[in-house]
């Protein structure tokens, strides 16, 4: 099949955690037989920060190659054709994060009777958090909504935002993130994650920045969007700042160290339990073991044993403490997790489940074009 997608990037990740998921699904697409072309804004924000940093043109020319065969196309709003784009597409994708105007002209192409399958990708918290940010799509004629979450899946059936609505979660791109063999251990703890909004500010001193001063562990930060007052902070705690790491080079930072951690932002904890961030799937396949932060893993995604969980910031102080000297816990914890991913959360079991979702949609010869009452939503999807 032909799969046309519109993402913000595929190229850049600078503050853009979806591309390391799209690689790896653009990946796996190839090499099922599929065709497949990303069209990606020209004028991005994340591409136009990446090119602000020191490497940035160099990482995203490294990007751009770790999908061999893919196609990327990048274009300007007022100049985009999409006769062109669409030319022959069978699957078109469109991600939560595009232009209004966008996702509305797609819309209204298959309200008039488009033939191809069109589906509306969420993996972002603003459904919760800015809702009207997401009820300004017009979205009625898609076909169907990925949510990276059950409960994301429930609000937007609880809202009337689209009529056919699927669980699909991340997972790792396994082809990039996995072991690395044979490099030395640096430092105690290394985490990869941006500062952003201030979601999580007290959260990252609590579970991150305390414990690793108070045990005197070796750290490493990676991460963009770090003001001034918190660079400062990290250099009196004794941790290296070492800004933006390109999603590509974040296996070989995982094994450079003992330890990483996982703090979720805010309104994944209170409004949307049982979504994990990205990191926690990639930490997991690339064997280095995890502590979590207070975290629902609501949708049961990974059994018991593959991290260890904590409740506060003494008990997360304990915690690496104990994975600090316990060589066999470690590596029961990296078993656990390796054998997570690779029986459930790589890219090529998505891959699987969004061709299950596709077998459901496709014989469906026209696009639904009323938003539905809620009394009429029906409960559709795949879940974990």
């Amino acid at each position: 099949m032909k799969f046309v997608l519109f993402y913000h990037s595929v190229a850049s990740c600078w503050n853009h955690g979806n591309a390391h998921f799209l690689r790896g699904i653009c990946r796996e697409l190839l090499a099922s037989g599929h065709d497949v072309t990303v069209w990606e804004p020209a004028d991005g924000w994340s591409r136009a920060n990446a090119l602000e940093e020191a490497r940035g043109a160099e990482a995203l020319r490294e990007a751009e190659k770790l999908v061999p065969g893919l196609k990327v196309r990048e274009y300007r709003l007022d100049s985009l054709d999409l006769d062109e784009a669409l030319d022959g597409a069978e699957i078109v994708m469109v991600h939560e994060w595009n232009d209004p105007g966008l996702v509305a002209d797609l819309n209204k192409r298959r309200a008039a009777g488009a033939g191809f399958t069109l589906l509306f990708h969420d993996t972002h918290h603003r459904a919760v958090s800015a809702p009207h940010e997401i009820g300004r799509f017009q979205i009625d004629a898609y076909d169907g909504v990925l949510a990276f979450g059950e409960v994301l899946r429930e609000v937007y059936l609880a809202e009337g935002w689209a009529r056919q609505v699927f669980t699909w979660h991340e997972a790792a791109d396994t082809a990039l993130f996995h072991p690395v063999a044979g490099q030395h251990v640096e430092r105690d703890l290394v985490w990869i994650g941006n500062w952003g909004d201030g979601e999580r500010s007290a959260e990252l001193r609590e579970f991150l920045l305390q414990p690793v001063s108070q045990l005197g562990l070796s750290a490493r930060i990676h991460g963009v969007r770090y003001p001034d007052e918190v660079r400062a902070e990290l250099a009196k705690r004794g941790i290296d700042y070492a800004g933006w790491l390109p999603n590509h080079a974040a296996p070989s930072a995982f094994a450079s160290a003992l330890l990483t951690v996982h703090v979720p932002r805010g309104p994944y904890v209170k409004a949307l339990p049982g979504i994990p961030t990205i990191r926690v799937f990639e930490a997991l396949a690339c064997g280095i073991p995890l502590v979590s932060a207070p975290w629902c893993d609501a949708e049961g995604l990974f059994p018991e044993g593959c991290y260890v969980s904590v409740g506060n910031g003494e008990e997360m102080t304990a915690a690496l403490a104990v994975l600090r000297r316990d060589e066999d816990l470690r590596d029961d914890l990296i078993r656990n997790g390796l054998a997570a991913i690779r029986s459930r959360h790589s890219c090529a079991h998505r891959v699987g489940e969004l061709l299950a979702i596709l077998n459901t949609l496709r014989p469906q010869a026209t696009p639904a074009k009323a938003k539905l009452k809620k009394s009429q939503e029906p409960r559709l999807g795949i879940a974990q």
